[in-house]
Parts: C-alpha cells; sequence; structure tokens
C-alpha cells in the first residue's frame, strides 16, 4: 500500500509546510470513504489511523446498499475478486425454533446489487484503507490523535502523537472525525446522546466446522431469537469454514447480575437457551477467544459543526440487528464528502454546509431503528406479512438499507400499529 510515513519533528510541536485541505482521522470504513471521495475530487487528504492494520472489529455482514457507495469507491472489482462469502438473503428464527421464510434480496431487486459479502472486519477494513491510498489519501497508521484543535467554534486541525510519542500539529480547512466510538468531537463538545430504549449490549466467538447451509443459503445472516424473547443470536458465516456466532440482549440482562468479566459463562448460558444455535455450534470448535460490547446504542445532536464534520460510529451507532452498521458508515461517508467538496469549492466550510445532510441521515436512521425496536417489541415479521402481503416489499427494502425514501413511512405506520396491538395483548 502506498503510503506516508514523514517522520516526526525531533522535539516539541511543529506545524507542517504542506497543509492538507482535509484531515480523517480513523482508518475505518467510514473514514476511508469520505477520504476516497474526497481525493477523488483533487484536494489534499491526511487520513490517521491511531492502529497498525490488519485489527480486529466486529460487524461483518454487509447488506446490499453498500454495493452504491462501493461503487463509487471502486471497491466492486476488488470484492468481486476476494475470498468473501457471498450473502443473497437473511431469515429469523423464532424464539420456537420455527424458520421463517428467507427474505432473498434477488428476488425482490433483479440486480447485482442485490447479492452482498459476508466479510472479516480486518480484511475489509485494510481493502478499504489500502483503496484509500491508492485513490491518493495520505495514509498515516500507528499515529494517534491526541485532540482537535478549535479557533473559536472552528475547527482548524489536530495535534498527533507517533509511536515514539513525539508531537506535532497539522491544520487543515476540514476536520472530518471518523475516530469510532472513542469520538473525539463527541466527547469534546458534549454532543453523545444514548438511545432511551436500546440499551444493548453483546457476547459473541467464532467457530470452526459448525454449520453451514448450502447453495443460496450458504451466506444468509440467520438471526435467532433466544427463549423467552430475551435476546437473539447472530449467526453469520464466513470463509475458511469460520462463523461469527453471538448473543444480544439488553445490557442489564446480560451483565447484571453475573460476573461481568466472564463472557465464556455468560455465551453458554444463553447458548443454552436457543437449541437451534446450540444445534449448529455443536458439530464445530471454537476457534477465538470470547468478546463482549456493552451499551452501544447512541448518536451525536448533530452531525457537523464549523469546520468539522463526524461519520460512522463518531457519528453514531444504531443496533447489529438488520446488520446496518457498515451501511451506515459508508452512507455518512458519502454523503460527508459530498458536503466537504461542495462547500470546498466555494469556500463554505460552516456548519450549515458541511451538515446540509443530517435531516435525510436521520430520517433514515430513524427509519431503521424502527425497524429494529418493532423486532424488539415482539413483533412477527412473517405474521404481518401476511396480513399485509403488498407490504414485504418494503421491509425487504429497508432491510437491504433502502432507508432513504419517504414512501417507506406508511409501512412503518402499520408495523408500529402492529407493535402496538401486540403490545395489547401481551399486557392482557
Amino acid at each position: 500500500m502506498a503510503k506516508t510515513n514523514d517522520a516526526f519533528p525531533t522535539a516539541g510541536i511543529s506545524l507542517m509546510t504542506t497543509q492538507p485541505h482535509v484531515i480523517v482521522i480513523g482508518g475505518g470504513p467510514s473514514g476511508t470513504t469520505a477520504a476516497t471521495l474526497i481525493a477523488q475530487k483533487g484536494y489534499r487528504v491526511s487520513l490517521f489511523e491511531r492502529e497498525k492494520f490488519p485489527r480486529f472489529h466486529i460487524g461483518e455482514s454487509l447488506i446490499p446498499q453498500t454495493y452504491w457507495v462501493m461503487k463509487r469507491l471502486n471497491m466492486l472489482p476488488k470484492m468481486k475478486s476476494s475470498h468473501n462469502i457471498k450473502k443473497y438473503s437473511v431469515q429469523f428464527v423464532g424464539s420456537s425454533g420455527r424458520l421463517s421464510e428467507p427474505f432473498y434480496f434477488v428476488d425482490h431487486k433483479p440486480h447485482e446489487s442485490s447479492q452482498t459479502w459476508q466479510v472479516r472486519r480486518s480484511e475489509f477494513d485494510q481493502m478499504m484503507l489500502e483503496n484509500a491510498a491508492e485513490h491518493g489519501v495520505s495514509v498515516h497508521e500507528g499515529v494517534r490523535v491526541l485532540e482537535v484543535l478549535f479557533e473559536g467554534d472552528r475547527a482548524v486541525g489536530v495535534r498527533l502523537q507517533d509511536e515514539s510519542g513525539q508531537e506535532r500539529v497539522e491544520r487543515a480547512d476540514v476536520v472530518v472525525d471518523a475516530s469510532g466510538q472513542s469520538t473525539l468531537i463527541q466527547g469534546k463538545l458534549g454532543l453523545r446522546e444514548w438511545d432511551p430504549i436500546l440499551k444493548k449490549a453483546a457476547c459473541w466467538t467464532y467457530w470452526e466446522g459448525a454449520h453451514r447451509d448450502v447453495g443460496r443459503d450458504e451466506g444468509a445472516t440467520v438471526v435467532l431469537q433466544v427463549q423467552g424473547k430475551a435476546g437473539w443470536f447472530w449467526y453469520i458465516p464466513l470463509h475458511d469454514n469460520i462463523v461469527s456466532v453471538g448473543i444480544v440482549a439488553s445490557y442489564d440482562y446480560l451483565f447484571k447480575n453475573r460476573d461481568s468479566k466472564d463472557f465464556e459463562t455468560i455465551y453458554h448460558e444463553e447458548v443454552e437457551k436457543c437449541p437451534a444455535v446450540k444445534e449448529r455450534i455443536s458439530i464445530g470448535k471454537r476457534a477465538d477467544i470470547y468478546r463482549a460490547a456493552k451499551e452501544y446504542s447512541y448518536r451525536a445532536k448533530q452531525v457537523a459543526g464549523n469546520g468539522w464534520v463526524l461519520v460512522g460510529d463518531a457519528l453514531g451507532f444504531l443496533d447489529p440487528l438488520y446488520s446496518s452498521g457498515v451501511l451506515l458508515a459508508l452512507k455518512s461517508g458519502e454523503l460527508a464528502a459530498d458536503a466537504v467538496c461542495e462547500g470546498l469549492a466555494k469556500g463554505d466550510t460552516s456548519r450549515s454546509q458541511l451538515g446540509c445532510w443530517e435531516a435525510d441521515y436521520f430520517r433514515g436512521m430513524e427509519r431503521m431503528r424502527q425497524l429494529v425496536c418493532a423486532y424488539y417489541s415482539g413483533l412477527s415479521f412473517g405474521r404481518f406479512v401476511s396480513q399485509h402481503p403488498h407490504r414485504k416489499g418494503d421491509i425487504t427494502d429497508l432491510l437491504i438499507g433502502d432507508l432513504f425514501r419517504p414512501e417507506l413511512d406508511e409501512t412503518l405506520r402499520l408495523i408500529n400499529e402492529a407493535v402496538q396491538a401486540h403490545t395489547a395483548v401481551e399486557a392482557n
């Protein structure tokens, strides 16, 4: 990968003489998307990533709408020639073990975009970082951004530290914060808002030789509900005969009344409550450590300010259900990049310009959130589709990530009515 790893000054803090137009903090999917698209327009972009890639990350299942952003990034040829498992559908298994009819994306939308991939994020993220460098982004790994620098309310650059502890300051017209859940600007300005309902946590590991479906179901994401509907498992087949398997439930349920550091016990207690998962992994062997993530649903109060913009997890994270994480990372990176390029072209890097995409993005995110909340409220999508068969296409649109169309709001209204009716029945 073509990288720039210029030496830091030997002492103190100094200013670089060649100033980039844009600094991007973070080399994950949102940061590399924003950086690549801005560099494609001819602007100087410096990207700083604190880790050395490849590095582990969760969020392995892509959904079809990622296709359109990856097309702009020139990533599709790389994905098509990769060894990543092809994904054609998503399937739900109820707490009784009953399988739903799979949602085959291509049956709804006969286009190559309806086939997507299950990825190892360490590999996918490195591909994205290398792609950014190929498009002219100055990529720096192993460099930590200590803080975003402001003059008044305007971001003007960053203070950096290399692996030896030496520091420097770099200035730019715009700072794109793609720093993930460390959320540098969000934390500095107190912008984080935790979701009042989606207070979830997850515990997961990887299995080698576990059950895999065949044919076009081989790469399906399977969502399996635990008994009592207290949570759900993801089941994501990856290449090299590996399957990612994790439990998602409320934070209090998973961790409060147990040894919160004993991930292995927590994990297997939940496996016992989901016979379908237990059967699937029984023929395999564990291939990694047990991992956990706690209370991760949040978003910022705003997407941008004067001279800065947030993307990906630095902007917010919804929920792993329906695998929207990478899509929202790519989409926010794309929308932010377009706003930055337009702003640089006309000399306007104000909050209103850099955040011109905020309302539409948050509306799209809220549409996915409503679908997530409906599942957690106990709505049976199979029953809903049987009652509203002409709405199956809209639900499939939501599952593929086509979130930014107001036409879907009527279906979501009907879903919310069904949730309220279900809640009333449960209460009685």
